[in-house]
């Protein structure tokens, strides 16, 4: 009964609104959440047209644990996998008038299989390919290359290639990210088991790589131009580990995570995927003071906070927020979010040592993106710390599709400095990343740069084409700031 009561405890959570179907989800077993995952496709309107939860209330407690056990009674090969206690047999006095609902249900629907009753997904989802990311904190690329060949899989050199079946690509954007084809069965390799693969959208993997850039292959020690890193909100674990093997294993990553459930999966996720330089808290990060120990030191910060999930289409995906980006989509509760994910960003901004902030989404709506970066610009949190939008230069340059001003209040140029990610265009779920640094440092850097160009002396007998530039008058803020 354990699948049961588990699937049932995560429906509950979703009646109750507590969380999306996504975040519930990553709280399950793994072995257990693409099974899941299929109630939310084959949940059928038959138990409210039997009389089960009225004459079985004693022992078939929850409407939710009743709607797993008819799934499998009447879609799994072995049936109700369990043993034959009061639950089953409560279950079973009603089995005759169950599969009479399910067949009545087919008539009316005009299907014959069972697989005709499950909802179909996006069509969208098969113009993006199955993203592997190759875990650098176990093996190389050069070794994850080599196995999938000896596979039967082949490498594709053409540029920008969707894979065919039986092939796979390197990614043009991502260093450590393997395209294959859509339908490539890759969910039970034992090679997610083992930690040296990590199944995670192209477009998820956009803020680790935009926070941290990867270290050489050669480098031993912790980067110098980042001290401590935190994500804010952690589970299940994808962004924290590949900002682990970003940063060679090395440094310190600090990773919040509220819920106790979804704790429990970070904290298995990092041990598969073998992250050293972790460590997971069961706390809320709006919970804990900026000028708190914990936050000494640190100068990168990675939020994804919970949004509406609009732009996920791809797979079983697309029913965890199903129906989140048709027209009419509640206003109230996309500004109720944005009103979240601004108070995420002005509490990250009010850590003295932060000097480099990445804010993303996987939602498609102005109101979680643009309009929380037009706020999130105008606060006073930003105003006294001096964050700025990082150039496009430094936010990932080559991704053409940059974000929105018409109508956001934000001008071509900090539209520019943003990442859109379009489904059915982009090869992608939905998503939105911006950067957020600090004026001072950045433009520290701009001085340090022009300082060097300056020392350049042409070599005897050589003219230098570039005109000595004339050193300019400190700024005020400048000088503020020395």
């Amino acid at each position: 009964m354990n699948f049961y009561r588990e699937a049932a405890e995560v429906l509950d959570e979703l009646d109750a609104k507590k969380g999306s179907i996504q975040g519930n989800l990553n709280a399950v077993t793994e072995k257990n959440r693409k099974r899941t995952a299929a109630l939310v496709i084959e949940t059928l309107n038959i138990i409210s047209a039997t009389p089960l939860l009225k004459e079985e209330k004693r022992h078939v407690t929850s409407p939710n644990l009743a709607l797993v056990l008819v799934h499998d009674l009447l879609f799994a090969r072995g049936g109700v996998q369990a043993s034959d206690g009061p639950i089953k047999q409560a279950l079973l006095r009603h089995q005759t008038r169950l599969k009479a609902e399910l067949v009545r249900l087919k008539i009316r629907r005009g299907v014959e299989g069972n697989e005709g009753l499950a909802e179909k997904g996006d069509e969208r989802a098969n113009q993006i390919p199955r993203y592997v990311r190759v875990n650098a904190n176990v093996w190389t690329m050069g070794e994850a290359i080599a196995h999938f060949e000896a596979a039967g899989f082949s490498l594709t050199s053409l540029p920008d290639a969707f894979p065919e079946p039986k092939q796979f690509a390197i990614d043009l954007h991502i260093p450590d990210l393997l395209l294959f084809h859509p339908s490539a069965s890759l969910t039970s390799s034992p090679l997610l088991t083992e930690g040296k693969i990590i199944l995670q959208d192209k477009a998820s993997c956009f803020p680790a790589y935009i926070l941290i850039s990867p270290v050489s292959a050669d480098q031993k020690s912790a980067r110098a131009d980042v001290g401590k890193v935190v994500d804010a909100t952690a589970a299940p674990g994808n962004k924290t580990s590949a900002l682990s093997a970003l940063m060679g294993n090395q440094g310190e990553i600090t990773a919040f995570e509220r819920d106790p459930k979804r704790f429990k999966t970070l904290q298995i996720m990092l041990k598969k995927a073998r992250c050293k330089n972790v460590t997971p808290l069961n706390k809320d990060f709006l919970s804990v003071d900026p000028e708190d120990d914990v936050f000494e030191g640190v100068t990168h910060i990675l939020l994804d906070p919970s949004c509406s999930g609009s732009g996920i289409v791809n797979r079983m995906d697309y029913l965890l927020e199903a129906g989140e980006e048709e027209p009419g989509v509640d206003e109230a509760r996309l500004l109720k979010l944005g009103s979240f994910q601004l108070k995420m960003i002005k509490h990250a901004m009010k850590i003295k040592s932060a000097n480099r902030i990445t804010y993303s989404t996987c939602s498609i709506h102005k109101e979680e993106d643009e309009y929380v970066v037009r706020d999130a610009l105008a606060s006073e949190e930003a105003a006294q710390a001096g964050f700025v939008l990082g150039p496009r230069t430094k936010v990932l340059p080559s991704w053409s599709r940059r974000g929105l001003s018409e109508g956001t209040g934000l001008s071509e140029d900090d539209a520019n400095c943003l990442i859109r990610c379009t489904p059915g265009e982009d090869r992608t779920n939905g998503f939105f990343v911006a950067c957020f640094v600090k004026a001072t440092a950045l433009e520290q850097k701009q001085v340090g740069k022009r300082a060097r160009d300056e020392d350049e002396t042409p070599e005897e007998g050589v003219t230098s084409a570039r005109p000595r530039k004339k050193k300019k008058k400190k700024t005020k803020r400048q000088k503020e700031h020395q």
